[in-house]
């Protein structure tokens, strides 16, 4: 074995490590959201505000992200966005008022935009380098990482948030500090050899867009697994556990699907797997949210997110090959969508049946399918 190749396999797992990490700090975030707003004494108005600050944080982390990400900027990138995300997080455990937990939530969103672009444009270099698909990989790391993540917030729940969030950040800070000097020999493709500006210029027109409107439809899909696969199932006559286990199966599908998705996009190319996989997203979805039965419905969410695993990873690079201000694009628009979708099927929830709504994420999956040749076409490494 090269050195080379030595050096590209430490950074695909140090790259492993960052997506990982990150679906921790997410998951942790999400599931002890409620002991954050009792501790601060924060109605469901505040609380909302919370959110939103940590999602204007994000989209303005994404954008300089974009901005900042060329290559040899990217080891500091990845440092200093773990460090700040595990940082916001401790600060987080520790306010208690709206007016900290704001400027906190906003330090969050911020340090969570700037690392997402870092890592998926790093995880675009490395694939790059490696000749074949990585990024699926990549990407199963953090839905790994957040059930994991969820996990651990559950088997804590006697703990008090604010010990968990500082202690996640504390573990998350040693080991990006243990691991700091390969970071900054980070490998991939050789930065002479790409230069972003000139591959915003021989981006085709529009192209950035699809990729974005795909990008918020499948992540919409996710946001719904997320708010309302549990309040579907339920609705059903389900426990709460097993109401709550239908986004573990969704989150379980996405794993599996995307520890495959590497070899199954070197065999068959990122346009088939994708449109393959929206389609079983799709009907899967609609069969589990239109039959009267939770054991159909529970296997609709986990053959969704089977069905969609491959779709990010695809879009991601997609868009790398653009350049990093694609990728934050990318990610700005799937956010949007991922942050917007609950909120919209809760309307559409309050004019017709929930089961009927949730046709939407489906018709999107469907959507993505149709369009997926267009968007990704001579993009497998």
């Amino acid at each position: 074995m090269s050195l080379t190749d030595v050096s590209l396999r430490r950074s695909r797992v140090l790259l492993t490590g960052y997506f990982l990490g990150l679906g921790v700090v997410m998951a942790v975030w999400g599931a002890r959201m409620p002991a954050v707003q009792h501790a601060a004494h924060l109605t469901t108005g505040s609380l909302s505000l919370v959110l939103l600050a940590a999602a204007l944080g994000m989209v303005a982390g994404l954008q300089a992200g974009g901005r900042l990400a060329r290559p040899e900027r990217l080891p500091t990138l990845l440092i200093g966005g773990a460090v700040a995300l595990a940082a916001a997080l401790a600060l987080v455990g520790q306010c208690r008022t709206l007016a900290s937990l704001l400027a906190a939530a906003l330090a969050f969103g911020a340090a969570h935009g700037v690392l997402d672009v870092a890592v998926n444009t790093g995880a675009v270099r490395c694939q790059n380098a490696y000749g074949k698909p990585i990024m699926s990989s990549l990407h199963a790391a953090y839905s790994i990482g957040a059930l994991g993540g969820a996990a651990l917030a559950a088997a804590t729940d006697g703990t008090a948030h604010s010990a968990l969030f500082l202690t996640v950040g504390a573990a998350l800070t040693a080991s990006v500090f243990v691991t700091g000097p390969r970071t900054l020999t980070l490998s991939g493709a050789d930065p002479k050899t790409f230069d972003p500006q000139e591959a915003d210029r021989d981006r085709p027109p529009g192209r950035g867009w699809l990729l974005g409107a795909l990008s918020a439809a499948s992540l919409l899909g996710e946001g719904a697994a997320a708010d309302w696969a549990a309040v579907h199932v339920h609705g059903l006559h389900a426990g709460t556990a097993v109401a709550a286990s239908s986004f573990a199966l969704y989150s379980t599908g996405m794993a599996i699907g995307r520890l495959t998705g590497d070899r199954l996009t070197t065999r068959f190319g990122a346009s088939a797997v994708v449109r393959a996989g929206a389609v079983l997203a799709a009907a899967g979805l609609a069969t589990g949210v239109q039959a009267d039965s939770v054991p159909a419905a529970l296997a609709g969410w986990a053959v969704f997110g089977l069905g969609l695993s491959g779709t990010i990873p695809s879009l991601i690079t997609a868009a790398g090959s653009c350049g990093p201000r694609a990728v934050a694009t990318v990610s700005v628009t799937g956010y949007l969508g991922l942050l917007a979708g609950p909120a919209l099927i809760g309307a559409l929830a309050s004019i017709t049946a929930l089961p009927t709504t949730l046709l939407l994420p489906a018709f999107l999956a469907a959507a993505v399918a149709a369009l997926a040749r267009r968007a990704l076409e001579n993009t497998t490494p």
